[in-house]
C-alpha cells in the first residue's frame, strides 16, 4: 500500500486518480480549493482509506497549513495534478497578460513550490514519487500553433521537473512530468481521445513502474518516454 497525496482532485483527471488508487487499496490525501469539498469528493468518504484537505496550490500559506497537517506522514507518491488552460485570449494577436502570468503560477511555480515543500514527506518513504502532470502541448518537439499560455507553461514546468529530478535523485526521490494524453474532461473537451478514467488507469499503473533510472524522463499515460 502506498500513500499517495493528489493536487486539484475534484474532478477530471484528478477525481478519477483519486478513485483509481483507492480502488488499488492505497491511502490517499486528496486536496481541493475552497472552503468545504465538492460532492464528487465527499462521495468517496464511505472508506477510511481518503481524507480530504483544502489547498491552494498558488498560496505559501495553505502549502503551509497542508504540510503541518502531514507532519511525520511518508508520501509516497505526489501527483501535481492541480492545473489550467489558461486565459480565454492567448494568441499572439490578443494576449491576456495577466492570465499568461496566472498560467506560469498555477502549471509551473506551483508545483515546484508543493513538491518542496512536501520533500521531508517523501524523503522518509521507502519509494518516493513525484508525477507533475504536464503535456504534450508543452513539447519543443511538436510543431502547433495557438495557446501561448498554456504552451509555456507547460514546457517551462518539464524543465523544472526535469531540473528537480537531477537535484533530488541523490535522495532517491523520483520526479517525471506525464503527458496525461487528449482527455475528455473541461479542459480536454468532448472530442478527446480517451477517457479521464482510462488516462488515470494508465497514469496509476505507471507510479507502480518507475525506478530511479526513470527519473527526469518526460513520460506519457502509457509509460513510454515522449520527446522533449
Amino acid at each position: 500500500m502506498n500513500t499517495v497525496l493528489v493536487t486539484g482532485a475534484t474532478r477530471g483527471i484528478g477525481l478519477e486518480l483519486v478513485k483509481q488508487f483507492l480502488e488499488n487499496g492505497n491511502q490517499v490525501f486528496a486536496t481541493y480549493r475552497g472552503h468545504t469539498p465538492p460532492d464528487a469528493l465527499n462521495a468517496l468518504l464511505s472508506t477510511n482509506q481518503l481524507s480530504l484537505r483544502p489547498l491552494q496550490v498558488t498560496d505559501e500559506k495553505s502549502i503551509a497549513e497542508l504540510v503541518t497537517i502531514l507532519d511525520g506522514i511518508a508520501i509516497d507518491i505526489l501527483i501535481n495534478n492541480a492545473g489550467s488552460i489558461g486565459p480565454v485570449n492567448q494568441s499572439y494577436q490578443d494576449m491576456d497578460a495577466k492570465g499568461w502570468a496566472e498560467a506560469f503560477r498555477v502549471n509551473t511555480i506551483a508545483p515546484l513550490m508543493v513538491t518542496s515543500a512536501l520533500i521531508p514527506n517523501l524523503a522518509i518513504s521507502d519509494s518516493p514519487r513525484v508525477i507533475t502532470i504536464s503535456s504534450q502541448m508543452g513539447s519543443l518537439h511538436r510543431e502547433s500553433v495557438g495557446m501561448h499560455a498554456y504552451r509555456s507553461s507547460k514546457a517551462a514546468v518539464n524543465k523544472v521537473m526535469q531540473v528537480l529530478a537531477l537535484e533530488l535523485k541523490e535522495k532517491g526521490i523520483i520526479v517525471c512530468p506525464v503527458h496525461p494524453g487528449w482527455v475528455r474532461t473541461d479542459m480536454g473537451g468532448d472530442d478527446a481521445e480517451i477517457s479521464a478514467k482510462e488516462s488515470a488507469q494508465g497514469i496509476v499503473a505507471l507510479t507502480s513502474q518507475l525506478t530511479l533510472a526513470d527519473t527526469g524522463k518526460f513520460l506519457t499515460w502509457e509509460g513510454k518516454e515522449h520527446a522533449w
